[in-house]
């Protein structure tokens, strides 16, 4: 059973902090058995979207380019998948929340952009961020059928179907989600409720494993929530991490369960493929 680890970490003060310090933890989380390792959303810099500022821009990095080749060295060298989340300058004023999955030889299997964008107080990435236009890839890598998918993602079960129906087994959520101070207090226990719920429904309704990795900490006024999280097909939380501390979050999976799950609640199966038609379309 490949272990997975989530790699729940804060903010940094430069992108080779950030990077070296994530190293460190990548090691440690291989030396503890990991052959799947996934970093945060944007894990080499802060959440920068808390504004609006053309200056942001200039954190973005080429992929592939530098950043990947250290990463498909790190997975190489310790035989890992190696999940990460990065800020790409793809082109002329073009720029992606993206994410890059390494196989455990190394090689850059491919990207992943995140296709929802959010535009909310102190979230601000439609500024920031072009939708993605890679749809929903699934790798096959050393370690299990792979997708991949970034926070605002979360909560579109259209995505993680179609991931599902591509393959996965495991469905892995870059993410930086946390709550504003105005909100907090009435809304917070909800919000994060919500959160959790939602992507529990998404393992059940898929038959698969479901992992989050979110910050913790507090930068620019927003209180990043962590609890990263591990769910099993039946939705049950196998591994979470706490509120303030950065860790490493651990569980060992179990892909025969998924098969079994999915012959025993045969939602593909059951599927009306003919009676969908509506979801082409933005409002009945």
């Amino acid at each position: 059973m490949p272990r997975i680890a989530l790699l729940q970490s804060k903010t940094f003060p430069s992108k080779q902090v950030s990077f070296d310090h994530h190293e460190i933890l990548i090691r440690d989380a291989a030396a503890a058995g990991a052959q799947i390792i996934a970093t945060q959303e944007l894990f080499l810099t802060a959440y920068f979207c808390t504004a609006q500022d053309p200056a942001r821009f200039d954190l973005a990095d080429p992929v592939p380019g530098p950043i990947t080749d250290r990463l498909g060295a790190l997975a190489k060298e310790l035989g890992v998948v190696l999940i990460s989340s990065l800020f790409e300058h793809r082109g002329p004023g073009l720029y992606h929340n993206t994410a890059a999955i390494h196989d455990a030889d190394g090689r850059l299997l491919g990207l992943y952009r995140k296709a929802h964008i959010p535009q909310d107080p102190g979230f601000e990435e439609k500024f920031y961020f072009t939708p993605g236009d890679s749809g929903w890839p699934v790798w096959n890598t050393a370690f299990g059928m792979v997708g991949v998918l970034i926070c605002w993602d979360q909560w579109y079960p259209e995505a993680a179907r179609l991931m599902a129906l591509g393959g996965a087994q495991l469905l892995v959520y870059p993410t930086a989600i946390g709550w504003l101070p105005e909100e907090k207090e009435l809304l917070g226990t909800a919000q994060h409720c919500a959160w959790e719920t939602v992507q529990r429904g998404h393992a059940v309704a898929n038959g698969c494993y479901l992992a989050a990795i979110n910050r913790t900490g507090i930068h620019d006024g927003t209180e990043f929530w962590g609890q990263s999280f591990i769910a099993n097909p039946y939705g049950e939380l196998v591994a979470k991490g706490s509120i303030v501390n950065e860790e490493i979050i651990y569980h060992d999976l179990d892909y025969k369960l998924v098969e079994d799950f999915r012959r025993i609640w045969p939602f593909f199966r059951d599927r009306r493929i003919d009676a969908y038609q509506g979801l082409m379309s933005r409002w009945l």
